[in-house]
């Protein structure tokens, strides 16, 4: 509308009055009277004036048609929320890339309750994700400052990088290193030689999909049986075992600084202490019931689902 006041005031020569009042009417087809009888070139301008508003009109109602009858409004609506969710999160996982490792990744986090937000720069990825799943994201390249912030990386606990190219995973943790110094990092590699650059980079722990495959194929020739018992407790297969680890602080305080006789943590619940995390030793496999259980230390539990469940009711707070 400015503009075509703009072009009656040049055309001819009306006054600004006179200008903004034919650029109305025009511009909503009310089929009033010229203010004056228009030249060649004013009726030329004319044309071209309401075919651009048409344009302009059509374009709108198809853009709020969108918005209304395709969904796009509840994706705008979905996209705020989503970011009002981040800045409550705390001790969060932030999962940079939502490829292959990066979506199985997320399987298991949710499978653990475990809040996380994904970082991804496809946006076509993001909306494929089912609508079912409480999926936090943030839509960005995760080798900017800016995107890992808005994902909160100064509140997260730990980032998994799983980008395609190494070097971007490379960049993404000496970034999230320099943000949030305390930040646990997983980074993936392909190559080998990537392996020590990531931990040069500040990676708490380096992951190679590749070696890892080779090494299980390997052992599912050379030891099929322990194989088998390290998919039951990984949960692969459908498998009911369910492998957990408890910190004595997670204890209730009737069972903080107790002995494995004392807690007897199988007759109780049915669960299996499999190994022992010491503050001092390290891990201790098939501890003596007379080991006591005190700060800093960590519980291997094993169990099926259901006696997990009962151990956590019990003994954790």
């Amino acid at each position: 509308m400015t503009l075509g006041a703009l072009g009656y005031v040049v055309l001819e020569d009306f006054t600004t009055l006179d200008a903004v009042y034919m650029a109305v009417i025009t511009f909503a087809t009310v089929g009033y009277n010229e203010v004056n009888t228009l030249s060649e070139a004013g009726k030329v301008f004319t044309i071209v004036f309401i075919i651009v508003n048409m344009g302009i009109f059509a374009y709108t109602v198809s853009v709020l048609s969108s918005f209304l009858f395709e969904g796009e409004l509840r994706k705008v609506f979905k996209n705020l929320k989503s970011n009002r969710d981040l800045s409550k999160l705390t001790d969060h996982v932030i999962v940079c890339g939502y490829g292959k490792n990066g979506s199985k990744a997320c399987e298991e986090l949710l499978k653990d309750n475990k809040e996380f937000v994904i970082v991804e720069s496809n946006e076509e990825v993001i909306r494929s994700l089912p609508e079912d799943k409480r999926y936090h994201f943030v839509i960005g390249n995760a080798t900017l400052d800016e995107v890992l912030l808005e994902a909160g990386i100064e509140n997260a606990s730990t980032v998994i990088t799983s980008l395609p190219e190494d070097s971007d995973n490379v960049f993404i943790t000496l970034t999230a290193r320099e943000l949030n110094p305390l930040v646990k990092i997983i980074a993936k590699a392909t190559e080998p030689s990537s392996e020590k650059k990531l931990y040069r980079a500040g990676a708490s722990h380096v992951v190679m999909p590749d070696r890892l495959g080779g090494i299980h194929m390997a052992n599912l020739i050379t030891k099929p049986y322990v194989i088998e018992f390290l998919e039951l407790i990984n949960g692969v297969n459908d498998s009911k075992l369910v492998l957990e680890e408890v910190n004595h602080e997670s204890l209730k305080e009737d069972y903080k600084n107790k002995t494995l006789r004392e807690l007897d943590i199988r007759n109780k619940t049915g669960a299996t202490i499999i190994a022992f995390k010491d503050d001092q030793l390290g891990f201790v496999f098939n501890p003596h019931s007379e080991k006591l259980v005190q700060d800093n230390d960590v519980l291997i539990v094993l169990g099926k689902a259901e006696t997990i469940e009962k151990f956590k009711a019990t003994f954790v707070a």
